[in-house]
């Protein structure tokens, strides 16, 4: 499979970057600073690095995005899975009273808007694929069934981005994608913190073999799950 993977300089993205080319997969990993990820994943073993191409893309700049669809269409090869999983998380303290509003308006561009923005840009070259995929890296923290008071900025996007989802899964699986929006867990990154109880590394393997469709999903009512395939509470 060829993936294109958002967000792939480090925590998840860079976990499902490698292990998908572990097992073979050729990667797209769109970084925003490439000097700095080319020093980090330098360090793996020549055949593995090999399957992975780092692309600079900011997923707020509509340019960098045309400059990975035009690269791509060129190639004239399908993609087989889109990971948007680039985010920010800003505001987190901030009540309603303090929340600053270009918080919101930032995180709207990069947590919602750039990955519709990808999504359009990158679908004729998917829907060249034979079973084509469209993984949002979502967050229960967007779902009502855990709302919980502050976080309003990243709450907010994951909420609309769980909601897109789910949108595009009703348009697109007819037409043989899978559409899914993920809550990952609260891991052990940059993000997450080091009090997170989850492991990135695992949780890529199990996103992996969703990705490679290696066991039925138990999806009945909507397409929001966890790495195991399990349906959440929205």
């Amino acid at each position: 499979m060829r993936i294109v993977i958002t967000g792939a300089s480090r925590g998840l993205g860079y976990e499902l970057a490698v292990i998908a080319a572990k097992r073979g997969h050729q990667i797209v990993a769109g970084v925003r600073d490439k000097t700095a990820a080319e020093a980090r994943y330098g360090a793996l073993e020549e055949e593995l690095r090999a399957r992975i191409e780092l692309f600079e893309l900011d997923v707020t700049n509509d340019a960098s995005i045309e400059r990975l669809a035009d690269e791509l269409k060129e190639r004239e090869a399908p993609i087989d899975a889109l990971v948007n999983n680039a985010a920010i998380l800003l505001g987190r303290e901030a009540g309603i009273e303090s929340l600053a509003f270009a918080d919101v308006a930032a995180s709207f561009e990069t947590n919602l808007f750039g990955p519709i923005k990808l999504i359009q840009a990158l679908l004729p070259a998917l829907r060249k694929a034979s079973l084509p995929s469209i993984m949002n890296i979502s967050s229960e923290a967007g779902a009502f069934a855990n709302a919980y008071a502050g976080d309003y900025p990243y709450g907010l996007t994951k909420s609309a981005l769980t909601f897109l989802s789910e949108k595009l899964r009703k348009e697109l699986e007819p037409q043989g994608f899978q559409v899914l929006a993920i809550h990952p867990g609260w891991m052990k990154t940059d993000m997450g913190g080091d009090r997170a109880p989850g492991d990135p590394v695992e949780a890529a393997r199990q996103l992996v073999g969703i990705l490679e469709r290696v066991r039925p999903l138990r999806v009945k009512k909507h397409g929001f799950v966890d790495p195991a395939g399990r349906e959440l509470p929205i």
